[in-house]
């Protein structure tokens, strides 16, 4: 078993400056493809480049695509964040679909450096009351029901129709036409 976790940063999960609460922005600023023309590792770049570079730079507009052909080198890909990170993909020997999966990554990735969370959720306010669940607030017979329940599957609050509303003054206006003929027969 490793312990390599233990030199990672340790953090709480937070966007990069609330993102995605109100419009998301993608952090990735821009990418480069650096190739060579006629090395054979670099064959799954070049199809990538000559088949889907035009559709993922029509896709996402926001980002800047510079293709570098560098002779006699390995093909990788450098994705710049906005917040300044970098990061460097290695694309040796990479198939088409490859180098597009790792794009992707790439693109949704927010350019922070992998970080061993410390909990699962943070706040800048918290609650001495606990933390809040879908059963806080729930009658405690609930634990005892057998599902599926008929009383339970009916909604909850449902005004009568109008047929009900109808029926109800029937019955009501029946009610009291008998008790003031029981008033007179007296």
């Amino acid at each position: 078993m490793s312990n390599s976790h233990l030199f990672m940063l340790a953090g709480f999960p937070r966007a990069p400056l609330q993102n995605g609460l109100g419009r998301w922005i993608c952090q990735l600023q821009r990418i480069t493809f650096k190739f060579c023309k006629h090395h054979g590792t670099s064959r799954g770049m070049r199809e990538f480049l000559e088949l889907d570079l035009l559709d993922f730079a029509k896709q996402y507009p926001g980002i800047v695509v510079y293709v570098k052909p560098r002779r006699h080198r390995l093909p990788n890909l450098t994705a710049e964040y906005l917040n300044g990170g970098k990061e460097v993909i290695n694309c040796r020997n990479f198939t088409r679909e490859e180098i597009g999966k790792w794009l992707h990554l790439l693109r949704t990735q927010s350019g922070r450096e992998n970080m061993r969370f410390i909990k699962m959720f943070h706040t800048d306010h918290p609650s001495i009351q606990g933390v809040w669940n879908p059963f806080v607030h729930k009658d405690p017979k609930l634990n005892l029901v057998e599902f599926p329940s008929e009383e339970l599957s009916r909604p909850v609050h449902v005004p009568p129709s109008a047929t009900e509303q109808l029926l109800e003054m029937f019955k009501k206006q029946q009610q009291d036409t008998a008790i003031l003929e029981t008033k007179r027969a007296e």
